[in-house]
């Protein structure tokens, strides 16, 4: 896919889509905030071929893989079909993000007084399930010791050096900045916040999935919630009762972006693609790229 051309008005992580209706270029104004526009979604997904595949992955791979990896590849190649997801709202226009990026939290060890750190991954759109597993392990196995920190830790650690009403200021001094798309690139690049997408895997702690809210700091559009997963016995189509795997994923998204008719296609899809992770293996056979 060739490069464009960066335009007035664009900024360095987004281009300003020039051909919307009228009707969606206004709505930023009337909703001016993310919290102003969230939608709460869940879906429940039935994945006993989902961890079949998990398990035969796990027996030819010498990576550790996981469901965290099918979902994550999963949004990726959602993305490359259905890029509307990846626009995010900044200074009431509405952009189309140049990268994919897929953040999560990391619990470098599984207790209390352990620290959390977060990852923010960068993807391309014809990223194969294998490829997002290669990444995603090597931003884990990176951050994973616990006397770590990466330049997101680094740069919280660093701000809090100075006082409170400091903070405050620096805070709004950078909201003011990216607002306007002037922000130092290099708070983007550790900001968890800046993202495509916000994953956090609560099976992983056995609790079941929250409704997350999107922050208002950053430029996140999507937040992705899965839980523990379960186990029920159901009838199928010729009246047996079988075992049956599932998962619980709650969805926030911000409304501005795209339409809900866009949103459900991209839902189909994404379910489609967690369900059938084989169909991930392969590189996409076109990448779809957004409106101008």
């Amino acid at each position: 896919m060739p490069e464009r051309k960066r335009r007035w008005g664009d900024r360095y992580d987004g281009r300003l889509l020039r051909t919307l209706d009228p009707f969606y270029k206004i709505i930023p104004y009337i909703m001016k905030s993310r919290s102003d526009a969230q939608n709460f979604f869940e879906d429940r997904i039935e994945i006993s071929g989902t961890e079949a595949f998990i398990r035969n992955k796990r027996k030819t791979s010498d990576q550790p893989i996981s469901f965290l990896h099918v979902v994550i590849a999963a949004i990726v190649r959602t993305i490359s079909q259905k890029p509307g997801l990846n626009r995010f709202i900044a200074g009431q226009k509405i952009y189309a993000r140049n990268d994919i990026y897929i953040s999560f939290a990391l619990k470098r060890e599984l207790k209390e007084e352990c620290p959390e750190t977060t990852l923010k991954v960068k993807f391309e759109p014809t990223d194969t399930f294998d490829d997002v597993v290669r990444k995603v392990n090597e931003a884990i196995a990176k951050d994973r010791p616990v006397d770590t920190e990466n330049d997101t830790d680094k740069t919280a650690r660093l701000i809090m050096l100075i006082p409170g009403f400091l903070v405050r200021l620096l805070v709004a001094l950078m909201r003011g900045l990216d607002y306007i798309g002037l922000m130092p690139k290099f708070i983007n690049r550790v900001s968890p916040f800046h993202t495509s997408v916000f994953i956090t895997d609560l099976g992983s702690v056995g609790i079941q999935p929250v409704y997350h809210h999107l922050y208002e700091f950053g430029n996140t559009s999507t937040f992705i919630a899965f839980g523990m997963k379960t186990k029920e016995k159901v009838i199928n189509a010729n009246n047996e009762i079988v075992n049956k795997k599932y998962v619980t994923l709650r969805v926030v998204t911000d409304e501005r972006t795209v339409d809900g008719h866009y949103y459900a296609l991209a839902f189909k899809l994404f379910r489609n693609l967690i369900k059938h992770p084989e169909k991930l293996e392969l590189p996409p056979e076109e990448v779809i790229e957004d409106i101008d």
